[in-house]
């Protein structure tokens, strides 16, 4: 029962999907539209079963509701989960059949670029759905993902001002866990502020890549979580950080755009007694919904920002960390709590002003 599912936050709507004919298997997962309708990538990727994927789509989809508002977002979280092998295509059928059941939502959901998914994959859904945002010829003819990457960078910035101590990222060690659509620019604009960097990515060819261009030192893998630096970055798959790999780790601060980096309660714990600041992913990692959410605005309003006034929005992202480190340590509570506190705070004023 979804009801009783540990990571069901009164969620107002669970849509399982099936299509037969195509082979879609996919949950969307609506957390909140108490400050707007919701925006939420479609995920794609090969869970080991259908609990998995449900685990995943209701805390991604809760953890979109907090960073929408901790980004003074008029939306609401949504996420949407497709039950499927990314290194296998997938079908246009199956897309076609994925943009029906979000139109079928009526507008109350409206998806996005995300893990597996590509560019070309929400054109063809956008055939049979509005409903599909953050396309370059949407907006500001780019995607999400370095506006991520700007976000996350203004995250470390905080990060190492409050932990370290430094005004700059000159000679901060980074090690960085994927090198893709975020990790990568990241290390790009690391590389560009002087910063030490160390990379591991399961693409091993990716990998040599960030070497070749911003002389990255590359280590397998799973060896990432013992490198001593001065601060981890999560850049993949969320739900690395637990009891096993937080006892590892040798850094001062945890901040990467990683969605979920917490396997579990216990990890923030951990890391929290062992002194390292954790930046809350849904808050650095914020610039891609930034950036789509500005574009649905203009589509709806038939205007749209420019580059300019969506990065400015998305530099915020510092000051909005470094209130949180502050809330955090004048209360004695851990960032995360710090930053949840934050978007119930903001929740609650939207269900005020709809009470009234």
């Amino acid at each position: 029962m979804v009801f009783e599912h540990a990571h069901f936050d009164d969620h107002e709507r669970v849509v399982f999907v099936r299509d037969e004919d195509s082979g879609l298997k996919a949950i969307i997962a609506v957390h909140s539209t108490v400050l707007g309708p919701t925006i939420g990538g479609c995920r794609v990727r090969a869970y080991a079963d259908s609990d998995e994927a449900l685990t995943d789509v209701l805390k991604l989809s809760r953890g979109m509701t907090y960073k929408a508002a901790m980004a003074d977002l008029p939306f609401g979280g949504a996420k949407s989960v497709i039950l499927h092998d990314p290194r296998t295509p997938k079908s246009r059928a199956m897309l076609l059949a994925m943009g029906r059941a979000i139109n079928n939502l009526g507008g109350m959901y409206t998806t996005a670029e995300d893990m597996g998914m590509e560019e070309d994959d929400l054109r063809i859904m956008r055939r049979t759905t509005p409903y599909v945002a953050g396309l370059p010829e949407d907006g500001l003819g780019v995607s999400p993902g370095p506006l991520t990457a700007l976000g996350v960078y203004h995250g470390l910035r905080a990060a190492a001002r409050h932990k370290l101590g430094k005004n700059s990222l000159r000679d901060v060690h980074v090690s960085v866990q994927g090198a893709g659509h975020v990790g990568g620019p990241l290390i790009e604009s690391l590389a560009a502020d002087g910063a030490r960097i160390t990379v591991a990515d399961p693409d091993a060819g990716l990998a040599a890549r960030m070497k070749a261009d911003f002389g990255a030192e590359v280590v397998e893998p799973d060896a990432i979580y013992d490198v001593k630096a001065d601060i981890f970055a999560p850049c993949a798959i969320g739900g690395t950080l637990n009891a096993a790999t937080v006892a590892r780790l040798d850094v001062g601060c945890v901040a990467g755009s990683a969605n979920n980096q917490l396997g579990d309660d216990d990890a923030g714990r951990m890391m929290h007694e062992k002194g390292i600041l954790y930046a809350p992913d849904y808050v650095i990692n914020a610039g891609g919904l930034i950036k789509v959410s500005l574009d649905v605005m203009g589509m709806r309003h038939g205007r749209n920002l420019g580059e300019d006034a969506v990065k400015e929005k998305v530099v915020r992202i510092e000051d909005r960390t470094a209130e949180i480190f502050s809330l955090a340590s004048k209360r004695g509570m851990r960032p995360e709590e710090a930053a949840d506190h934050l978007a119930r705070e903001r929740i609650g004023k939207g269900k005020s002003a709809w009470a009234a």
